[in-house]
């Protein structure tokens, strides 16, 4: 099965994730430099409002749609199901930032946000989805995978 196919027939702007990716990993750098959870508050309403409300209301995706009209850049459509675990990863990683926070375990909010940061940048530069194959692996053994 091609990584190409619709394999939820939703198709989203990569691009256009790809420059949201790059908000996530800045924010996450501001958040380790800071330490300000209010950052990570941020975050998590705004992963929140992309899977489970409407991503279109979600600020950062309104800001890298904003970002992609001014450069000109072109429509790179991908599966919207893969794109969308990648969110639910985020969420979690997001979430476990902020319980390693609140438990002031910050090697444990290091290890979490490294290996956020990892994956939001192989994106960001190398159009690389970490989450999106973790689900074409899945599609394969279970066929039925976040089908609506």
């Amino acid at each position: 099965m091609p990584n190409s196919c619709p394999l939820n027939f939703e198709r989203v702007d990569s691009n256009v994730s790809r420059v949201s990716a790059l908000f996530v990993a800045s924010l996450v750098t501001l958040y380790l430099l800071s330490s300000n959870i209010y950052i990570l508050i941020f975050l998590l309403l705004d992963f929140i409002i992309k899977l489970f409300i409407n991503k279109k209301l979600s600020p950062i995706v309104m800001l890298s749609y904003s970002i992609k009209v001014m450069f000109r850049m072109k429509d790179k459509f991908s599966d919207g199901g893969a794109k969308r675990l990648a969110g639910m990863f985020g969420l979690l990683f997001v979430f476990l930032l902020i319980v390693t926070h609140f438990l002031n375990v910050w090697i444990g909010s290091l290890a979490v946000a490294s290996i956020f940061l990892l994956c939001s940048l192989l994106d960001v530069f190398f159009d690389y989805c970490i989450g999106c194959k973790i689900y074409f692996i899945i599609k394969r053994i279970y066929p039925n995978f976040m089908i609506k």
